[in-house]
């Protein structure tokens, strides 16, 4: 029988087992034999992994041609207007080609209710600049792809959770901890 967890990633750790630099990765958290990560989260960002030793599921998460979409919070410097973010929707060209269309709304929605725990060390805040959030959905995955797109726009990321994969979510799940589907 296979075995998949969900895993809330806090930010600054490591999407793999082990490092030479000894910083915080996978292993500090789970120690169930055989998971392997489907698909990746940048050391930076925080939220949702899917951990499985099904290779089938593997390939369907982190293949392109599966499409399993994954929903994001994004916190942005700035605040975009409905009109800054119609290039998401159109499709946007990135260096690595052309993106498909990205599903946008302003806040954390569909889940408003949902607390985001605190960030360590804090997001850095400028005075005089204000910041917007953003749920994005996606279905593809390129490396970095929701900031080079969000920079592109002109909104920096300050902080993204993946919150959603396929009809997994992070509901439940505190970060640094993890549960079996």
């Amino acid at each position: 029988m296979a075995t998949t967890l969900l895993f809330n990633k806090p930010f600054d750790v490591l999407c793999q087992f082990t490092d030479d630099q000894q910083r915080q990765c996978l292993a500090d958290f789970i120690d169930t034999p055989g998971v392997y990560a489907a698909g990746r989260l940048d050391r930076d960002s925080e939220g949702l992994l899917v951990l499985t030793d099904d290779g089938v599921l593997n390939q369907k998460i982190t293949h392109p041609k599966g499409k399993m979409s994954k929903t994001y919070w994004v916190q942005v410097e700035g605040a975009p207007e409905a009109a800054d973010l119609q290039p998401l929707i159109d499709g946007m060209e990135l260096k690595d080609g052309l993106c498909l269309p990205v599903r946008w709304a302003f806040g954390r929605q569909p889940h408003d209710t949902i607390d985001v725990w605190p960030r360590q060390p804090p997001i850095r805040q400028r005075k005089n600049i204000p910041t917007t959030w953003l749920t994005l959905t996606l279905k593809e995955g390129r490396n970095r792809q929701v900031r080079r797109m969000c920079a592109g726009l002109g909104f920096p990321v300050l902080r993204l959770i993946r919150y959603r994969v396929g009809s997994w979510t992070i509901d439940g799940i505190a970060p640094g901890e993890f549960a079996p589907v």
